[in-house]
């Protein structure tokens, strides 16, 4: 299995709550991991999380409408510190992108809401998706809309075939209301087909 070098996090944005502010700090107590938190102004922190071998993660809070928002970009290599931050990201739904990086070749991941939504390899100028997220549900109900809408582009189709039929023999009166109906359900169609 390949050695991993290095983890990248690129724009990785995270949204806390006060209350999760104080899990965030307590999750970061550990006893190879120190913390400590720098308050700036308007109530604005800085968190930096350090490993007993040196390495460090600063993670900037700003203070927006009742909320400690965090974007990070950052370079890890030690693999306990790593495996922190990708709790801490994934714990608290993170959104961004993490590179993780190996000799030869670099996993993309892309994170909504702390979850994986896409991992991509990129060795030398080849990528390839190795995994990408599809809401099937989703996917599905727009089938089904799909079919419904079909279903009612008959149905029109049907209703101006018979109305075609029921010209021919019209008096005026009648076919001054039967091109009222097919003018309608002209344009009904017009916007069925823009779906």
């Amino acid at each position: 299995m390949a050695q991993r070098l290095a983890t990248e996090y690129v724009k990785a944005t995270m949204k806390l709550s006060e209350p999760q502010m104080h899990q965030f700090l307590r999750m970061t107590e550990d006893g190879r991991l120190h913390h400590r938190v720098k308050v700036l102004d308007n109530g604005c922190q800085e968190v930096v999380l350090g490993d007993v071998s040196g390495e460090e993660v600063h993670f900037p809070f700003d203070r927006i409408e009742g909320f400690y928002i965090c974007e990070l970009s950052c370079r890890l290599v030690n693999l306990h510190l790593t495996n922190v931050v990708r709790k801490l990201f994934v714990t608290f739904k993170g959104d961004g992108v993490v590179h993780r990086i190996y000799k030869g070749f670099t996993m993309t991941y892309v994170y909504a809401q702390g979850t994986v939504r896409k991992i991509v390899e990129k060795t030398g100028e080849n990528t390839r998706v190795i995994y990408e997220y599809k809401n099937t549900l989703l996917e599905l109900q727009h089938l089904f809309q799909a079919r419904d809408v079909e279903r009612e582009i008959n149905r029109v189709y049907a209703e101006i075939d018979l109305l075609l039929d029921t010209r021919k023999d019209a008096t005026a009166d009648q076919l001054h209301q039967i091109d009222e109906t097919l003018t309608r359900h002209q344009k009904r169609l017009f916007e069925l087909e823009a779906y």
